[in-house]
């Protein structure tokens, strides 16, 4: 049974800030940098109870990304905010050359990624963030999917030495995984065992897969059900294991078809099991202005779009 504890609905980037405020009792060694938002990453509690770990750099992204690597240098740990657009696309270069390719141990914490940015449109509304980072060698990639797990993933990044890519959201969604559940970094946590179909998920899209699930299951199809929250390093093995049971596959992101989920769980296939599947996501194309509701209905990134997609393997 699809069945699940459920928790009020929480933006994940107020896990993400819960996170680092619990970080600063435990981890002396953490500092944040913020490129004025601070307010909209929630990294309000850490700036007041450590105002001596807090650095405000202003609109100078590029300039943060160096400072955090410089930083790295006298043990700090440091966990850079700003939108998820800002976090990559504008300083690509600063985190390739300066945290990269020297793997400073820098947290890159990108709030208000994808479609759900909402009406701020398709300027801000990066799609190409999990690739972007994911073909950096040696960077961690993370997409937690609610405010529970966004909060454990944030803590755990803290112990992992190495660049970490930590992606979350905006808008308030089901809180449905464990209050204090452990958060282990590369592992998937298999939701729901089937033979039929395998669905993958990641992030804002996990509920909404298990939604799909759950109308399947009551039409007689046996759905087996993966949330990735680690894009890299991916959990080859759990991915395998179930498409060797289904033989047929559905990914389900917030982000391009191209350079995200999709395409790793594809390769990993390619390699090891091929069969068919299905890309639940934005289709090679920018965003636009619109409520986060109605773009990620007219992007079919809702139960309905993953219910189509199975349909389409048939």
């Amino acid at each position: 049974m699809l069945e699940f504890t459920l928790h009020p609905a929480q933006d994940t980037r107020s896990g993400f800030g819960a996170g680092l405020a619990e970080l600063g009792k435990t981890h002396p060694q953490v500092v944040a940098l913020c490129a004025d938002l601070t307010g909209s990453l929630k990294m309000d509690a850490f700036q007041k109870a450590y105002p001596d770990r807090f650095f405000q750099v202003g609109i100078a992204e590029a300039n943060m990304m160096g400072l955090a690597a410089g930083m790295t240098i006298g043990g700090k740990i440091p966990f850079t905010g700003t939108f998820a657009n800002f976090s990559t696309g504008r300083v690509y270069d600063q985190i390739r050359q300066s945290i990269a390719y020297s793997g400073k141990n820098v947290k890159i914490c990108a709030s208000h990624a994808g479609l759900t940015l909402g009406e701020d449109g398709a300027t801000h509304q990066i799609l190409e963030d999990i690739g972007l980072m994911t073909m950096l060698p040696g960077m961690t990639v993370i997409n937690p999917c609610d405010y529970n797990q966004t909060k454990a993933a944030t803590m755990a990044i803290a112990d992992l030495d190495g660049p970490v890519y930590l992606r979350f959201g905006r808008p308030k969604v089901t809180n449905f995984t464990p209050l204090e559940g452990s958060f282990e970094i590369g592992k998937a946590w298999h939701m729901h065992a089937g033979a039929d179909i395998t669905i993958i998920a990641t992030g804002h899209l996990v509920w909404p897969a298990i939604e799909a699930a759950r109308v399947l299951e009551a039409q007689g199809v046996s759905v087996d059900l993966l949330n990735i929250h680690t894009i890299k390093p991916l959990d080859e093995e759990a991915i395998v294991k179930s498409a060797k049971k289904t033989n047929k596959v559905i990914t389900a992101e917030e982000h391009n078809v191209i350079g995200g989920l999709g395409s790793r769980v594809a390769q990993t296939l390619a390699k090891h099991h091929p069969c068919p599947i299905q890309f639940v996501g934005v289709q090679d194309s920018f965003g636009e202005s619109g409520t986060p509701d109605e773009l990620m209905r007219k992007y079919g990134l809702t139960p309905e779009g993953i219910i189509e997609a199975y349909h389409r393997l048939k």
